[in-house]
């Protein structure tokens, strides 16, 4: 017995950090998978990268949300369109019926829950004036810049560099501006994308990589600096870093005790087993710590450490 006459398992799900991935198909990792909710053992519950496979802000999955996380202005992470429902389409030819512009999936979902919005670079200089002209409180909408920290809850929460691009499109803007950059094949400038660092209240530090290829700051402020023992990390390639160059990240950069794969732009599972082959079945194999499945629906739950105590 341990923790006020608990079980031992029981101790661990009471002091543990909760990740839930809110995929396209229940029990599968699929095409456009991006979203995660964390839930502190405090009760504090944050979103990142709402993407397009929530189903809006009435999506029954998503419950309380504190807190929405926004690493790039993409519309496959900020929410150009979404799902209606989960299981619309195959998982890996997904159908997003439900047009979220100008306004984003994002967006929609702070303004219902009554969320703080953090984000990054100059991104919040466009998202607060947008969340108040749709009726929301704009002062929800918090900038956390490189090395600054904002706290919710027993969560702090920090951004990071990411090497990726930050455009965004036209479809986001009202009027003559936003028509002109999309005939003009152009994006606005927001400032760079970011990744996350959070540290929760039970002392677990998580990396959010959002999308990113391999940078200095995975080793000397993720690594050195945090101590991050669990690393969410985009393994796509092309668009980020490819299964290989992930794994490099993990094995010698980043050095975490646990991974959760995310950003794999392919249908990797099938009756929730990941299908050989595929670049999700290349990292678990090139990785030297344990690499975690995002199952939609299915919560895992990590200690202090990073280890998976349940749903793994």
């Amino acid at each position: 017995m341990t923790l006020a006459g608990l079980p031992a398992a029981q101790a661990d799900d009471h002091m543990g950090v909760k990740v839930t991935p809110l995929g396209s198909h229940e029990g599968e990792f699929c095409q456009l998978d991006r979203a995660l909710i964390f839930e502190d053992p405090d009760g504090t519950r944050i979103l990142y990268d709402a993407g397009r496979t929530v189903a809006g802000p009435d999506d029954p999955r998503l419950g309380q949300i504190d807190v929405v996380l926004l690493s790039h202005m993409h519309g496959d992470h900020f929410g150009d369109r979404h799902i209606g429902a989960v299981k619309q389409g195959a998982c890996g030819d997904l159908a997003f019926p439900v047009a979220a512009t100008p306004n984003s999936n994002t967006l929609d979902i702070v303004k219902a829950k009554g969320a703080k919005l953090i984000a990054g670079s100059e991104m919040p200089g466009f998202l607060a004036p947008k969340l108040g002209a749709m009726g929301g409180n704009k002062d929800d909408v918090q900038l956390a810049r490189f090395g600054a920290e904002r706290q919710v809850g027993g969560v702090k929460i920090t951004t990071v560099p990411a090497a990726h691009s930050n455009g965004l499109s036209g479809h986001f803007i009202d009027g003559d501006m936003g028509k002109m950059l999309n005939d003009a094949g152009l994006t606005a400038y927001v400032g760079p994308p970011t990744g996350y660092v959070l540290t929760f209240s039970n002392g677990l530090v998580v990396y959010l990589s959002g999308d990113t290829g391999v940078t200095a700051e995975q080793e000397t402020v993720v690594n050195r600096q945090y101590g991050a023992q669990l690393a969410v990390l985009n393994i796509g390639g092309t668009f980020t870093t490819g299964p290989v160059e992930a794994a490099f990240v993990v094995n010698e950069l980043v050095k975490p005790k646990s991974v959760i794969a995310s950003h794999a732009n392919e249908p990797a599972t099938e009756g929730g087993k990941v299908k050989p082959g595929t670049k999700t079945d290349t990292f678990i194999k090139a990785a030297k710590m344990p690499v975690h499945v995002p199952l939609s629906g299915r919560t895992m739950t990590f200690d202090a450490d990073g280890a998976c105590t349940g749903g793994c």
